[in-house]
This record gives C-alpha cells, sequence and structure tokens, in this order.
C-alpha cells in the first residue's frame, strides 16, 4: 500500500490528463494564458492506464479522478476511461472538468463506465463569466451539466470558488440552483495555486463566511461529521435533506491529518499535495524499461516522504512552481 509516513494510506489517485485548459480562469491563469508542455513530455495513453493498473492492482488505489488542466481536451479520454473501469478490483472513476465539451461526451463517457463528474461553474451570470473565465462559454457550461445529469453521471456535483469583489454574492443564488436541478454544490476556497502568483488571503471568502451567507436562507445541519473520514468537504442536509452542501476549507479548515491523495501529473511526476515542491519522477524510469516492480518501489518511496499537512499557515509556506492547471485538481 501506499502509506506514508505518519500513517496515512493513499487509496484516491488523481490523474492530469493535460496542462492544457480553454478557460483563462483568474485563479488560475493569466488571460493570455500558459506555455503548454510539449507532447513528448507528456505520458501516452498507454502510460497512464499503465501506471493506473499499476496503482489498483498492486498499491491498493480504490479511486481515480481524471482531472486536467481540463481533460476533455485529450483526445483519448473515452479510451482511457474505459481501460480504467475494466481494472479488477474496478476502481470508482471520476472526472473534473469546466465542462466545454461535455455534452458532446457525456453519453459517451457514461457509456464507458464513468460513475460521476464534477463541473467547475462559478457565477450564473454569463457576463460575470466571461470577466472571470476570459471566454464567452456559460451556455456551453449549462448545456454540459445538463447532459451529464441525463446521461446518469449523478450526482452531478458543481465545484464553485467564490472570489471577493467578484462573485462572492451569489453564494446563495447557485445553491437554489443546484438544488432546483438535483446538482450537489461544493464551494471551495479559493487556494495559492494561481499562475500569477497573485493570491491574497484577505481575497479569499472562507469557508466560515460561506456558511453565514447560506444560513439565513436555508436550515443547515451537519451531515454525519463523524463519517467524513478523508473527504475533504464537510457536508450539510439542506432544509432537512436530503439534497446536501459541501464546504471545502482547504485553507482556513485544513484535512490534511485524513488526507488520502496522491497525484500524477500529465508529464508523470508524483506529486503528494497540490502545495508540494518536491516531486517523483516515475515517467523517465517506465521509458527507460522499468519493471511494474521497479515503478511500484519507486511510488511507494515517493509517498513514503509526504509531508504532515500542506502548511499554508507557515511563515515559511513557498507557492509550488507549477500552478493548478499543470499539477491537476
Amino acid at each position: 500500500m501506499l502509506k506514508d509516513s505518519f500513517g496515512r494510506v493513499a487509496t484516491d489517485l488523481r490523474v492530469s490528463l493535460t496542462d492544457k485548459c480553454n478557460l483563462r480562469c483568474s485563479y488560475c491563469m493569466p488571460p493570455e494564458g500558459l506555455d503548454w508542455m510539449p507532447s513528448a513530455q507528456l505520458l501516452t495513453a498507454d502510460e497512464i492506464v499503465r501506471l493506473v493498473r499499476l496503482g489498483v492492482e498492486r498499491l491498493g488505489i480504490t479511486e481515480v479522478r481524471y482531472t486536467g488542466g481540463e481533460p476533455l481536451l485529450r483526445r483519448e479520454l473515452v479510451d482511457i476511461v474505459a481501460r480504467t473501469t475494466a481494472l479488477a478490483p474496478r476502481p470508482q472513476v471520476y472526472l473534473t472538468t469546466n465542462g466545454i465539451g461535455l455534452a458532446k461526451l457525456a453519453e459517451s463517457l457514461a457509456g464507458a463506465g464513468l460513475d460521476r463528474v464534477n463541473v467547475s461553474l462559478d457565477t450564473l451570470d454569463p457576463e460575470t463569466f466571461k470577466r472571470l473565465a476570459h471566454r464567452d462559454r456559460f451556455a456551453d457550461v449549462i448545456a454540459g451539466l445538463e447532459a451529464a445529469d441525463r446521461a446518469g453521471l449523478r450526482p452531478v456535483k458543481v465545484n464553485t470558488v467564490l472570489m471577493r469583489g467578484v462573485n462572492e454574492t451569489e453564494a446563495v443564488p447557485l445553491l437554489r440552483f443546484c438544488l432546483d436541478r438535483g446538482y450537489e454544490l461544493r464551494f471551495i476556497e479559493q487556494m495559492p495555486l494561481d499562475a500569477q502568483h497573485g493570491w491574497k488571503r484577505e481575497n479569499m471568502v472562507t469557508a466560515d463566511e460561506i456558511l453565514a451567507m447560506l444560513e439565513p436562507e436555508f436550515d443547515l445541519t451537519p451531515d454525519d461529521l463523524e463519517e467524513r473520514g478523508s473527504a475533504p468537504a464537510e457536508r450539510y442536509l439542506v432544509d432537512g435533506g436530503p439534497a446536501r452542501v459541501g464546504v471545502i476549507g482547504s485553507v482556513t479548515r485544513p484535512f490534511c491529518a485524513a488526507c488520502d491523495r496522491v497525484r500524477l501529473t500529465a508529464d508523470g511526476q508524483i506529486r503528494n499535495c497540490l502545495f508540494a515542491t518536491e516531486e517523483s519522477d516515475l515517467k523517465s524510469a517506465l521509458r527507460a524499461g522499468a519493471t511494474d516492480d521497479e515503478l511500484a518501489e519507486r511510488w511507494i518511496a515517493a509517498v513514503r516522504g509526504k509531508r504532515a499537512g500542506h502548511g499554508i499557515d507557515d511563515p515559511s509556506f513557498l507557492q509550488p512552481s507549477r500552478p493548478m492547471s499543470a499539477i491537476g485538481g
């Protein structure tokens, strides 16, 4: 198993399929975009599936989440999902996406065995969307959500980042929107992972503030706090349930002590944390002819060195050099 020195066991694998994205959200990258990795640096579909298979069959991975960048931009996505869901033991397979293009692919992904999607939606106002993402694609995201629901990729989860002076007034409307459609909304504190390194704590809308916005309008009841385990979201029953809303306080309410995640970047590096400053190279060994045993040993050694926490509140904290788009969510 993938066990670190603090006794935590990684069972949740996040796999970035590409660093490319068709949006330019201000909390992730600058309006002009970034230099993408050359194709030759990216893991091939066969290499991705081999490493995922190794994680599932030998190292105890039970959940696989494909991310980006924007994973829908990866041409082999449906094939990768199908090959992942065919593994034994079968892992749960999820996708985190901005939703653009999901309207065309939702049925195919469901047919390949995808279990669920998380779609990013930070606003219900098309003009705010355009200002935030620097692209006029609001209608495409809404169409993607609707297609995922029709395809049975439920519960469709919606990820929202609230930013002061941008969209923080939309907490209540966004929750009503999701409740009306049967989606499960999760608010996520803005994290210091932007390529511009412009994150400021005072611009972040905190978990406490989000709950304070919601509580006058909804009856929120903590949902099985004892059973939260390693889940990042604190979930609440809305108006007695069964509908729920989640709040992920990555900065102010860190869940590092129960973290069960490990990440594989699009260029074949193992990362133990979004905020890690170290990576462990699997791609070079893989392309040099390493056996499954050798790759497994490298992976086990990499996870063994996982730090106790992300350290955002430590005076010595340094934002990782890679932005979110190059790490994978």
